[in-house]
């Protein structure tokens, strides 16, 4: 896991309990902030999913290339 990853998804958990929190308090703002959190929490942990992949191809080219 790189950092992004692990920041993605605690910002997405974050945001699952301040929309849960919101719902419970009845504030829309708070659920709507929450809402957003988990979006760019997915949005994050997606582009260390993507860095992921980039490096374990590039690893696996230097494999193969090596004599």
């Amino acid at each position: 896991m790189n950092k992004d990853q692990v920041k993605g998804a605690a910002k997405d958990l974050g945001g699952k309990i301040q929309e849960e929190v919101g719902k419970l308090v009845g504030s829309t703002e708070q659920q709507t902030k929450g809402l957003k959190n988990q979006a760019e929490g997915k949005v994050q942990e997606h582009i260390g999913d993507l860095k992921e992949n980039v490096k374990d191809a590039r690893d696996a080219v230097k494999d193969a290339l090596k004599p």
